[in-house]
């Protein structure tokens, strides 16, 4: 079994990395010190260098201006947009876009797949349902309306959703089944609330009543939202395994530069083997989403269903991130909470991206499930 990235996945790692090295992670204010947003909206600039460099249309077919790679590639360039905090909808708009080119129609893919690939067109996901706890689908209901559909309904925590021109909302139908409607921003009917994330960002409770949306924006082949779940799930994975590995990166340049009793603190076995504790989360935590982006991308059948990979992986992730800015922030000692430092930051978006689609005890739950279904023999 060949374990190597493809010469198109390197490339596509490799631009992200020339892209990405410019950016500071501290342009915006803290977000320990904003009782709000840290900014009005995501960084446009960086936004336009990403289309520039043909990030956007990754998983686009070459049809549709794009490059017609596989998540891998994506969680390869949203592993360095990781390490610098870059804020910009990356996995939202990118993975709102492969699901439109999956299951959408002809015109809507027509009329969207080319400018969300040139990064005119924001695209992002409701995916958090009503709480952040309960499934997205459920949050929302669809009930047709003669050639139309009506979506009535609130869901939670949207990213980005102030400055996206279109959201995906999964909705469930009265026959109970699970469609995807792709709504403008300013669609009647529509309206956001402000939210703010750990890290800073604003965030919108997306709050639909009669919400008309024409069958041809509609989306309602079976697996849809769940490939989209997944994907969104994966690429939360790839962000959280880019800052961990900056993390300790920063730990470890640190704990080599500060002295106690004479000695660089990196000399001390105790915070030696903490650093190797955390080296091996991370190196588990990559395992698990080369696996999870690999199932979900090729569709290749297993013992278990995809389901199961991207449980493991967000399992492995959430926790796994979170042990590393924690033993960052000890072996740090006070200096990892001063706000001129920008290991603070590091935190605070890992803790959203802990929780972000579910915390590792709701994958836990989904991977007992579907032990459960299909024992292994």
């Amino acid at each position: 079994m060949d374990f190597t990235f493809t010469e198109e996945q390197q490339a596509a790692a490799e631009a992200a990395h020339g892209v990405f090295a410019g950016v500071a992670p501290d342009a915006v204010p803290s977000p320990a010190l904003t009782p709000g947003a840290v900014a009005d909206g995501f960084d446009r600039a960086l936004w336009d260098r990403l289309a520039e460099a043909d990030l956007l249309s990754l998983l686009l077919a070459e049809e549709y201006g794009g490059a017609g790679l596989d998540p891998i590639a994506l969680c390869l360039v949203l592993r360095e947009s990781a390490k610098v905090l870059a804020r910009v909808p990356l996995l939202e708009s990118v993975a709102a876009a492969a699901a439109v080119q999956a299951y959408g129609t002809g015109e809507l893919k027509d009329r969207v797949l080319p400018r969300a690939g040139r990064g005119e067109l924001v695209l992002t996901v409701a995916a958090h349902g009503r709480t952040g706890h309960d499934p997205a689908e459920l949050a929302v209901t669809a009930r047709q309306d003669g050639r139309d559909w009506l979506l009535d309904g609130t869901q939670t925590t949207v990213a980005w959703a102030y400055d996206a021109d279109l959201v995906v909302v999964p909705a469930r139908t009265p026959a109970d089944r699970t469609v995807l409607a792709v709504v403008p921003r300013e669609a009647a009917g529509l309206s956001l609330a402000e939210q703010f994330s750990t890290s800073g960002e604003r965030l919108g409770e997306l709050r639909l009543d009669a919400v008309r949306i024409p069958a041809r924006d509609m989306i309602d082949t079976p697996g849809a939202w769940e490939w989209l779940r997944h994907l969104l799930a994966t690429g939360t994975c790839a962000l959280a395994l880019g800052l961990g590995e900056q993390v300790l990166s920063m730990t470890s340049a640190y704990a080599s530069r500060r002295e106690q009793f004479g000695h660089p603190i990196a000399t001390f076995q105790a915070v030696a083997v903490q650093c190797a504790d955390r080296y091996i989360d991370l190196c588990a935590m990559e395992a698990a989403l080369w696996q999870a982006a690999w199932r979900i991308g090729s569709g290749t059948p297993g013992a278990l269903p995809a389901a199961a990979d991207v449980a493991v992986a967000k399992i492995w992730a959430s926790d796994g991130v979170r042990r590393v800015v924690q033993t960052a922030q000890h072996l740090h000692g006070g200096f990892g909470a001063d706000v001129d430092y920008c290991l603070h930051r590091y935190h605070a978006w890992a803790k959203h991206l802990e929780l972000s689609l579910g915390p590792a005890a709701a994958h836990e739950d989904t991977l007992g499930d579907l032990l459960a279904a299909h024992p292994l023999g």
